[in-house]
């Protein structure tokens, strides 16, 4: 996700062997055995730098927020995430920032980069978890694993994703249940800059067939179809006649208002602009590919419903 805007618990406990009881020792200072499980905990736990949005919901997800040293500039949510050091834009980052945070582990996606920085950390002894981007629910299976190993909390992480499959499950029955004709989207992407649309292999083109609609832009077997983003053309636009447009709350923020939103060149010629039918959800909620998936897709179902009403 490229934007300069983005400005977006459970605790797990070691299992170590029985102390013997210390022989009392005048004038010696004697720590309970609670105090040395918990400082023995705390010095085996690693030290972990997220550098995705959505691994870091995850480390917070599983109560390893101790454990997070640092995190890239799209990791915004929980709100306590923001606080914590940052080490750049994921697609930017670099080796001597990260390192000098002493990780013992650096987890993400495949989006992740330059390559040169990735292998520079590697050969620096820390261990890298990229998970493939394929905007798939697999992927954030494969993310909450990569966090739950990154961070020893692999027990936490299955029992998480447990949650979360159920979750799934329950949204993709409630889309289906709905039937009948799909509404056709357009996702535009503004948060600074031309506004792009969404293609084919992109989050936002996926989340829409999560979610029961179709991406306008994309017709099977049509040699117009695109992969990725790429400018977005009053023709376009016309031509593709979404009857909802999605959007991101940070675009809508940049533009200035909604307003200002639908003034952009072809939109008023859309049959969405009869109806106005807008839907704006976080950028990072929306196409993070993170544990709140399911209440996204939940979330841009009933929006684009309500907004067709």
């Amino acid at each position: 996700m490229k934007s300069s805007s983005f400005q977006l618990r459970r605790r797990d406990a070691l299992r170590f062997l029985s102390l013997p009881a210390a022989c009392a020792v005048p004038g010696a200072f004697v720590l309970s055995a609670t105090a040395v499980h918990a400082q023995t905990a705390t010095a085996k736990m690693p030290r972990i730098v997220s550098v995705s949005g959505a691994t870091t919901e995850i480390v917070y997800a599983l109560g390893a927020e101790k454990q997070l040293v640092g995190s890239d500039t799209t990791s915004l949510f929980p709100a306590a995430a923001l606080q914590t050091p940052k080490v750049g834009y994921m697609r930017q980052l670099s080796a001597e920032g990260l390192l000098s945070l002493k990780p013992d582990a650096v987890i993400g996606t495949t989006e992740a980069g330059p390559h040169v920085v990735i292998d520079q950390i590697r050969t620096a002894g820390v261990k890298v978890e990229l998970v493939e981007a394929d905007h798939t629910w697999s992927e954030v299976q494969r993310k909450v694993a990569a966090v739950g190993r990154a961070t020893a909390r692999v027990a936490q992480a299955a029992a998480l994703q447990a949650k979360l499959d159920a979750q799934w499950a329950e949204v993709l029955a409630t889309v289906a249940r709905k039937g009948g004709k799909k509404p056709r989207a357009v996702f535009i992407l503004s948060h600074s800059g031309s506004p792009q649309v969404a293609g084919e292999k992109t989050a936002a083109h996926a989340m829409f067939g999560f979610a029961g609609l179709d991406n306008a832009l994309i017709t099977p077997g049509s040699a117009s179809n695109f992969a990725g983003y790429r400018a977005m053309t009053p023709e376009a636009v016309v031509t593709a006649a979404p009857d909802v447009i999605v959007t991101t709350t940070q675009g809508i923020e940049a533009i200035g208002g909604i307003g200002k939103f639908w003034q952009r060149p072809g939109l008023e010629l859309t049959p969405a602009y009869k109806r106005r039918a807008l839907v704006a959800l976080d950028a990072l909620y929306l196409i993070g590919f993170g544990p709140r998936l399911p209440q996204a897709v939940a979330d841009l179902h009933q929006a684009s419903l309500k907004a067709l009403a």
